[in-house]
């Protein structure tokens, strides 16, 4: 039987004020309802808002390292409870369950590093230039803050977005996607066990005009999301007329460049790992590959074979290694830009049907699909996907290569195959790109870096740790001088 859900608000589960339901379905088993979860209305968002203002100022003055302590207990309790959060993850995300459990550490890491950042929060002390004074930045909270995230990292996102904002001492609504409410509340629910004041977090279920009730509420004071870059610039242009902190990721068109000296045989894996990693449902996944013309044949032909040797289907079957599109209307994008790439003149190599053998009759499965004769104008080319669909590029120098790869409006994840250090040097500086990998996929980020974009990737303060990471997006800098000569000291005065 289907979990029934609800929102959590003000330390209480609630039902949404509507009465309203939708359902989150399996996408390997379309016919198993995961969960049933409220269609919350702008009431409903509006008690959670009121619910986090209030909070804000006890939960502000909790010193930072005993706010961290509490991290540390939800980062205890992800870890005990993670395998049963990856399987939920696969159950309701489609992905396989060794990725699933990934998901699941990166949010069991992000917990134990910003429960750490507690006692850094770092700013500066400097000398002043009058005697008997000091001068010093502190960080300090913004407030309330609306967190909207997306459904392929279904626990690892929202923990990415939870943790900094409440280690800064921000009270937190977050808005997850429709498609996975009940990965998001498994979040919550440990959340709550381990002992989180009412109303710090608080969670709201529904669709889009959930999250654009969060986003122009008066009373959120930043919002930070995780989506398409059509709603990421809706987002952005919301914040941006209200004055409010914001922060968005929003996708790539990513590339692997394989130049002719590289270990050819690992860049077929990490073609086939960016590729069809989570069936291309990454924000980083590979969905551009350029190969050195003296090698081009080579790669395609061993590229195509290990792409036809995946095995689909049911992301809980440990021989499965793609599982399935998330939802119905993913499925039907993903196959619309194969039709359009073909009606385009691109040449469809393997691929480009519904997966229907075996288990890819119950659910939404779409065959590894690669093409060649791609045109850079070409939509197939510039255009975002997020499936299992691949273009494959010929080029004949390195120079080629990174203009081929910068020449798309975003800039999120870059990779090079090389055994040419000065190669690897020049891309690493040309890429114009937030992420870049030589000699690895364009997938793997560490949570103790910053994680984001150039272009329309996104724009704002970075996701994750490090400097310029996410407590740049949830802390605001207040600077402090203390004047004890006990004389009046004129600043900004000539001295002559």
């Amino acid at each position: 039987m289907a979990e029934r859900l609800k929102n959590f608000i003000n330390g209480r589960w609630v039902e949404s004020r509507s009465g309203r339901t939708f359902v989150s379905l399996n996408p390997a088993r379309k016919d198993d309802t995961v969960a049933i979860a409220p269609d919350s209305t702008m009431t409903d968002v509006d008690d959670a808002v009121k619910a986090a203002r209030a909070a804000f100022p006890a939960w502000s003055r909790i010193p930072a390292p005993r706010r961290g302590e509490l991290l540390f207990k939800i980062a205890d309790l992800l870890s005990r409870r993670k395998s049963a959060l990856g399987r939920l993850v696969t159950s309701e995300m489609g992905k396989v369950l060794p990725e699933a459990l990934g998901d699941v550490q990166e949010a069991i890491d992000m917990a134990y590093y910003m429960a750490g950042e507690g006692r850094r929060l770092q700013g500066e002390t400097v000398p002043s230039e009058l005697p008997n004074k000091d001068a010093k930045s502190i960080r300090v909270p913004i407030g309330v803050f609306g967190c909207i995230t997306p459904w392929n990292f279904p626990t690892a996102i929202p923990a990415w977005k939870l943790f900094p904002a409440l280690i800064a001492g921000n009270t937190v609504i977050l808005k997850p996607a429709e498609e996975t409410p009940a990965c998001a509340t498994r979040m919550i629910e440990l959340i709550e066990e381990a002992g989180i004041p009412a109303g710090v977090v608080n969670l709201v279920h529904g669709f889009g005009k959930t999250g654009e009730a969060l986003v122009t509420h008066s009373g959120v004071d930043g919002i930070s999301f995780t989506g398409s870059a059509t709603t990421g610039r809706r987002v952005e242009e919301l914040a941006a007329g209200a004055h409010k902190t914001c922060s968005t990721e929003t996708g790539g068109k990513n590339v692997i460049i394989v130049m002719a000296d590289a270990d050819l045989d690992l860049a077929i894996d990490g073609a086939v790992w960016g590729a069809f990693g989570t069936t291309g449902q990454r924000c980083t996944a590979a969905s551009r590959i350029i190969v050195q013309a003296s090698v081009y044949d080579w790669f395609v032909a061993r590229f195509t074979k290990a792409a036809g040797r995946l095995r689909i289907g049911d992301g809980l079957k440990s021989s499965t290694q793609m599982g399935p599109i998330v939802s119905q209307a993913q499925y039907e994008r993903v196959l619309d830009y194969i039709a359009i790439g073909r009606k385009e003149g691109a040449t469809l190599l393997r691929g480009g049907r519904p997966y229907s053998k075996g288990a890819g009759k119950l659910g939404w499965f779409i065959e590894p699909t690669i093409f060649t004769d791609v045109m850079p104008a070409m939509r197939i080319a510039r255009e975002e996907i997020f499936g299992p669909v691949v273009c494959l590029f010929k080029v004949e120098t390195l120079v080629d290569a990174i203009a081929l790869a910068n020449d798309t409006v975003y800039g999120l994840s870059a990779s090079i195959y090389t055994r040419d250090v000065n190669a690897s040097a020049r891309a690493e500086r040309d890429l114009d790109t937030g992420l870049v990998y030589i000699n690895a996929s364009t997938i793997g980020a560490e949570i103790q870096l910053p994680f984001g974009g150039t272009k329309a990737t996104g724009s704002g303060p970075r996701e994750a740790g490090g400097r310029g990471g996410a407590l740049d997006l949830y802390t605001k800098w207040k600077v402090i001088y203390r004047d004890f000569s006990g004389t009046l000291q004129r600043a900004q005065i000539d001295k002559e």
